[in-house]
């Protein structure tokens, strides 16, 4: 059975690759498809986030990566997978995922989607959070991978600071200042 995991993936998080790994064992083939939204402006060019995912993912036998645009449900039908996969953090993600697989049951009854709970310790984290966190200078060393951290790094003209910590010193407590009134 092959399973289609589609997302914009920029940049693909520890997340979105842990995921990976699990449905790699649920399924006989699972494609990584990075959807081309011309409405998005992401930090990675479509091929920069396919050679990120591939070079992440190259130790799995059975993952390929992919792009597409359209509808989701119609490239899984080109690719003759079954399943659509996809990744569930909170209840706000059950939400919008129920509602979009609702929606692409309207539009082929031939996929299905299945849902993975993310495991405990990536069900805070999203792409965007990876992005903020580095745009204001912190660490994104624990969130991606280390190539992925460095092209990250890169984007916003930093090094990582795990290499660069930043010292910090405790500041004493301020003096009680006396305000003399005017009479």
């Amino acid at each position: 059975m092959i399973a289609i995991y589609p997302g914009s993936f920029d940049p693909i998080t520890l997340g979105h690759l842990d995921l990976i790994g699990r449905g790699s064992r649920l399924f006989e083939r699972v494609i990584v498809a990075v959807l081309r939204n011309p409405n998005k402006m992401p930090l990675f060019s479509v091929e920069q986030r396919l050679d990120q995912i591939s070079l992440s993912t190259q130790h799995l036998p059975n993952i390929e990566v992919d792009s597409f645009d359209g509808l989701t449900v119609n490239y899984a039908q080109m690719r003759q997978a079954q399943v659509l996969l996809r990744g569930l953090r909170a209840v706000s993600d059950f939400e919008v995922e129920l509602q979009m697989a609702h929606t692409n049951k309207t539009l082929s009854t031939q996929i299905e989607t299945v849902f993975l709970a993310t495991s405990n310790e990536y069900s805070f984290l999203s792409s965007s959070v990876v992005k903020e966190i580095a745009r204001f200078g912190g660490s994104i060393d624990h969130l991606v991978p280390p190539h992925i951290a460095l092209d990250i790094y890169q984007c916003y003209n930093q090094n990582s600071p795990m290499l660069n910590p930043i010292s910090t010193e405790a500041i004493s407590p301020l003096k009680s200042i006396s305000v003399e009134r005017e009479a």
